[in-house]
């Protein structure tokens, strides 16, 4: 019987007729109502004809999680006085309740997806709602995109609704052809904000890893809370792991401690939803409960302010989960859930003044996921650049071309992008694609039922305490009684059904080496997964990966010892240099090669290493090198850029830099310095940036680094003179190595500083009134004792002889009464003699 006073106090009922009419009129609408107004429960009902009259239409529901789909389906089976099964219900991910007489069937978007692949008329389909679009997961856009498809071309009759919890609809409007947006009041309460901050910093969250101190506050603001309100609590964490934390840390609260989390077993979720007993509920949950359940009898909320969101690193073939601050819209929603019965409290983990640093919504899935999925789905949609899809964010370039390199290297899809026979097959796994290379691949290999096990423990990471070795996760899961086993247990029937029908369409199946032992077919499977992530250990407990990313297993681990590993889940802490290994199996060789043969190489390897040019003939996986041999004729062209590569890495020290050499270079330094063009530039960067260019043709006959010791800096440095322009004539003129001075001597004219530099003895330069120029560059003249000792500096040699010299003269006459000291040198003859010896002459 219908519950007809429960649907009549649901706040979207007055939206419902603006509801109808726009899907009239356009065929498509935005749905914005809040939590709890009926939206996800009255309106398939109505838009059905099963309550509120109208004809009978079949409506699909996609929500964006299993625990989501299964109690929105229950929820209108009990307003409709039924069971789930019967005129409404609903299809997961390895479960299936759905009759001849159902007419509302709530899915995931993943199951929506795969049936929009196998049938994109949804054939018998009148009305489809795609629930919660205002999170952006992945899966939800890809749905809308192609159900747009599907509706401009071969069913403009198919209805569309976007439902949304938030009013930010603006953006699903235009990808919807301006669609209307009908809003629905919400019942809303006062929700009081108190700012709970930690007592002391605590550490920002970083991968996966959550400050211990932070959840311990966590925990005593749920007690805090017990004591200051009445009602249930409901406590908002980032993931399954701090659920347990923080559950173990309220041990002896007078509460029942629920979990609520896409893992919890389905009894659990039920009572959750179920409503509140004779006793006090504390709720911990992910954000599962911010919008998409509707958990009754709450009328506190203690948010840590953190969520959990998709990353990838594609240099390194890493990517998980990662522990981020919840946007202020997921804040709102959070809050929001203590005001829906009554007036409530929300409890904020965090400081006042960071509120309005955080973002304003949560990143779209499509920006900073892995798209190797999505990537497979838009190729079996027939558009595999994904550019004929309308999506309110267009996905990344890089990530696009990283995932088409995950397709090609599985077979999934051929160089043009398109997908094969195979992608077809693997996309129709309802897995990973790395995953479903995995399981029909290693299905030849190891046999269909032990392929489908290993693959299920890499599509949910195991609990820790299965430790790190996936082999021995693999008989645990087995034997285990646990929430994860049962779910282990539950995923391995779906994937060897899903692999019984891949092998009826053309793919392996059950044969090979089916005997194999677990740590091996462990192995095989984990590598075939994850090809780039095969290891070998490179002494003391590390490993390589053939991404060449390094990897360790923890201290302790049984795996250290280990000469290969093929790494399943790795995560890298901040500043670490290698990652961390979490779960990985033992293999050998032969089985690294096996799956990861795509990424073998080999050739001619000629480098700078140590000091010298080493070349050798290296076979490898990646960036791991599985044989190495010396190479006794290396291509000429490979050494040669080894050479060069040598002097970008030590310098030009590296070739034979004579006196007369460096002299050379400090010239045309000032001569570029002083007259630029067309003089070159001698710099270190600007002689190693064309090297190639002036050590011609001696850098071409060399063979190693004593070669380029042999090579004469000085006369390959004159390649660089302008000749071209007849300016190369007159480096003499312009920058002379030499000057002659009026005593007859020819002085060595140093050009390291500023000025042009030159030390010659005061006797040398009587008679000399101006100073020499170089350029039309006056020298420095240092004046030197007879000794050669520095007397004076000047940049004026007239001045000196009138206002320096008469000191000078002063001080030296008497130390060297055997040289000239005339009292006026300007009229002098210059002399390099001692007094005796030019009266002698």
């Amino acid at each position: 019987m219908i519950r007809t006073d429960a649907l009549d106090q649901l706040p979207v009922r007055t939206a419902v007729p603006a509801l109808r009419r726009a899907l009239g009129d356009h065929g498509a609408a935005v749905l914005c109502a809040p939590p709890g107004t009926g939206k996800t429960t009255l309106v398939p009902l109505v838009l059905a004809g099963l309550t509120g009259g109208g004809p009978v239409r079949r409506v699909v529901v996609a929500e964006p999680r299993r625990i989501a789909a299964r109690a929105a389906a229950r929820r209108m089976a009990w307003l409709l006085g039924e069971s789930a099964g019967e005129r409404v219900g609903f299809t997961v991910r390895g479960e299936r309740r759905v009759g001849p007489g159902t007419v509302v069937e709530v899915v995931t978007t993943g199951v929506l997806l795969q049936r929009l692949q196998r049938d994109q008329e949804l054939a018998g389909v009148d009305v489809v709602v795609i629930d919660e679009c205002h999170e952006r997961h992945l899966d939800a856009d890809t749905v809308a995109a192609f159900l747009l498809d599907v509706r401009g071309t071969i069913r403009p009759e198919l209805r569309l609704v976007a439902a949304s919890a938030t009013t930010d609809a603006e953006g699903w409007a235009r990808l919807l052809g301006d669609a209307p947006v009908v809003e629905a009041p919400g019942v809303s309460h006062p929700v009081e904000v108190v700012w709970a901050p930690p007592p002391s910093p605590v550490r920002p969250p970083h991968g996966m890893r959550v400050d211990p101190a932070l959840l311990a506050h966590v925990a005593a603001v749920v007690r805090r809370a017990l004591v200051e309100r009445d009602g249930d609590v409901l406590c908002f964490l980032p993931g399954v792991g701090e659920i347990g934390r923080v559950a173990g840390q309220l041990g002896g609260v007078d509460a029942e401690l629920l979990q609520v989390h896409g893992r919890a077993p389905a009894a659990v979720q039920d009572a959750v939803l179920a409503g509140s007993g004779p006793r006090r509920r504390v709720v911990l949950a992910t954000s599962v409960a911010e919008s998409s359940l509707t958990v009754p009898g709450v009328r506190v909320v203690v948010d840590s302010g953190l969520a959990r969101e998709p990353r990838v690193d594609h240099a390194r073939g890493l990517s998980a989960l990662t522990t981020v601050r919840a946007s202020q819209a997921a804040g709102r929603q959070r809050a929001g859930r203590a005001g829906r019965e009554a007036p409530g409290a929300v409890y904020r983990c965090w400081e006042r003044a960071e509120d309005g640093r955080l973002a304003r919504f949560p990143s779209p899935e499509i920006k900073v996921a892995d798209l190797a999925a999505f990537a497979l789905q838009a190729a079996c949609w027939g558009d595999p650049d994904a550019s004929g899809l309308s999506l309110l964010d267009p996905p990344p370039a890089g990530a696009m071309g990283a995932a088409r390199e995950v397709l090609e290297a599985v077979g999934a899809v051929d160089a043009a992008g398109r997908a094969t026979s195979r992608g077809v097959r693997m996309s129709r796994l309802g897995l990973h694609p790395r995953l479903a290379r995995a399981l029909l691949d290693g299905a030849a290999e190891v046999g269909g039922r032990r392929a489908a096990e290993v693959v299920a423990l890499l599509g949910e990471e195991p609990p820790r305490e299965y430790g790190d070795d996936l082999a021995a996760a693999l008989r645990t899961a087995r034997r285990g009684g646990d929430g994860y086993a049962a779910r282990w247990r539950q995923e391995v029937r779906r994937l060897s059904s899903a692999l019984d029908g891949a092998s009826r369409s053309g793919a392996p199946s059950d044969g090979g080496a089916a005997g194999a032992s677990d740590d091996a077919a462990a192995g095989l499977v984990a590598a075939l997964a994850f090809p780039e992530r095969v290891a070998r250990a490179r002494g003391q407990g590390a490993f390589l990966m053939a991404s060449g990313t390094g990897a360790e297993p923890r201290d302790g681990s049984g795996l250290r010892g280990a000469p290969w590993l093929a790494v399943a889940v790795a995560d890298r802490p901040a500043h670490a240099v290698s990652a961390r290994v979490r779960l990985a199996a033992v293999v050998d060789e032969d089985t690294a090669r096996l799956a990861a043969g795509h990424l073998r190489s080999t050739g001619e390897e000629v480098g700078w290493a140590d000091g010298d040019v080493v070349a050798r003939a290296v076979e490898r996986l990646g960036a791991i090198e599985l044989s190495v041999r010396t190479l006794r004729q290396p291509a000429p062209d490979l050494v040669r850029e080894a050479l060069l590569e040598g002097l970008r890495t030590e310098g030009l020290g590296l070739l034979r830099w004579s006196r007369d050499a460096e002299q050379l270079r400090l010239r045309l330094a000032f001569l570029r310095r002083v007259r630029e063009a067309p003089w070159p530039d001698v710099s270190d960067e600007a002689l190693l940036a064309c090297a190639d260019r002036w050590l011609e043709p001696a850098l071409s006959r060399a063979r190693r680094r004593a070669d380029l010791a042999r090579i004469d800096a000085g006369q390959a440095l004159r390649v660089l003179l302008p000749w071209a322009s007849g300016e190369a004539a007159r480096l003499d003129e312009l920058a002379p190595e030499r000057i002659e001075v009026p005593s007859g001597s020819r002085v060595r004219v140093e050009y390291g500083g500023e000025q042009p530099v030159l030390a010659v003895k005061v006797q040398e330069l009587f008679g000399l009134r101006e100073t020499p120029r170089v350029a039309g560059v006056p020298v420095l003249v240092h004046l030197l004792s007879p000794a050669g000792r520095p007397a004076a500096v000047t940049a004026d040699l007239a001045s000196f002889w009138r206002e320096g010299y008469r000191a000078v003269r002063a001080e030296l006459r008497g130390r060297y009464p055997k040289h000239p000291w005339p009292e006026d040198p300007a009229s002098m003859e210059a002399t390099r003699l001692t007094s005796a010896r030019l009266r002698g002459r």
